[in-house]
Order: structure tokens, then C-alpha cells, then sequence
């Protein structure tokens, strides 16, 4: 089952369109959860946000065989980052649960409209890459707390700088990756 690239496209393009209110809606979801620990500020956490979403347009898009290793990268990388936050490793599945359920919203007039095959293998696509996600996403979390639980001796850390400009340089980086895969289409 396969989705024409015209449906492919479409539906890249309504997630790429509604970027702002797709992040708006998952922060929202995710409340405060987002600022659950200091270390981490809120501009930081929806930038990331931003980011698996900028992605995720790509990945069900043409370009989403450029874009698989950087959705991996992004998403382990949310993982470690919600351990520093202080979530359980439910929680980060949860939250990425959230953006499922948000994108399954907002595409249900679009995927209603193609003809049921198309929609479906649309959904499949988006789902699977998701699950992706998740699975990536649980990876970078545990790699965390097992490095945590390792290097400093089952303490954690009081100062978050190097975790803040980690994240920084993480999230530059794979902006850029992102940038110029977009601009070579």
C-alpha cells in the first residue's frame, strides 16, 4: 500500500503549514511537564518541539529518506533531554503519544478527502514513523539514566549548564541538517 507523492506532499505540507499551531497545541498538551525541572527552559523545550516537528513533515514527505537519520537523532535526543527534565520514561512516551494524537486530528479532513487507500497509507506511514519516535526516543532516555546512574554515582547533577548548551548545540545542528536537505529539494 503506498500513497501517491500528490498525497504525500499534501500531507508534508499541512504539517510543514501548521508548524506554530501544531507545537502551540502539543506545549499545551504537555503543560507543566515542560518546566517540570529549571534546567531546562521552556523556550528550549518548544524549540525542540518545533524541530521533531519540522521533521516529521519531512518524513512523510520525498525527502524522508534524508530525513530518517535525523528523526532517530532528534528523537533520542528528546529522550535524554526529558530525563534531564525529570520525566519517567512513561512520560516521554506519553508525550509523544500527544503529538500523535494531534496530528491524527489535524489530518483527518485531508486523509478523508483521498481515496481510502491513499489516506490509509498515509496514516500507516505517519504511525510507523512515530513509532519510530518513541522507540528512539526511549533508547536516548534510558542511555541517560544509565549514564547518570554511572558517572556521578547515582547523584544527578545540580547545575544543568552543560546539559543547556549540549542542547543548544544539538539543536543548531540539526536545524541546520534539516536546512539544508530542505533548500537541496
Amino acid at each position: 500500500m503506498r500513497a501517491s507523492p500528490p498525497a504525500l506532499l499534501a500531507a508534508g505540507r499541512l504539517i510543514a503549514d501548521s508548524r506554530e499551531e501544531l507545537v502551540a497545541e502539543w506545549a499545551g498538551r504537555l503543560g507543566d511537564r515542560i518546566t517540570a525541572a529549571p534546567t531546562i527552559p521552556r523556550s528550549m523545550v518548544e524549540r525542540e518541539l518545533r524541530l521533531l516537528v519540522n521533521i516529521l513533515a519531512q518524513m512523510v514527505g520525498p525527502l524522508r529518506r534524508e530525513a530518517r537519520p535525523m528523526w532517530s537523532r532528534a528523537c533520542e535526543q528528546y529522550g535524554r533531554n526529558a530525563s534531564t527534565r525529570g520525566l519517567s520514561a512513561g512520560e516521554v512516551v506519553e508525550e509523544l503519544l500527544q503529538l500523535r494524537d494531534i496530528l491524527t486530528r489535524r489530518l483527518a479532513p485531508v486523509v478523508a478527502a483521498m481515496r481510502a487507500r491513499q489516506g490509509m497509507a498515509i496514516l500507516l506511514r505517519l504511525n510507523r514513523v512515530l513509532d519510530h519516535g518513541i522507540a528512539a526516543a526511549v533508547v536516548g532516555y534510558t542511555d541517560a539514566l544509565v549514564a547518570t546512574m554511572l558517572g556521578r554515582n547515582g547523584v544527578p547533577e545540580l547545575d544543568g549548564s552543560d546539559e543547556i548548551s549540549g542542547t543548544r548545540r544539538w539543536l543548531d545542528t540539526l536545524e541546520g541538517e534539516l536546512a539544508s536537505i530542505s533548500a537541496a529539494r
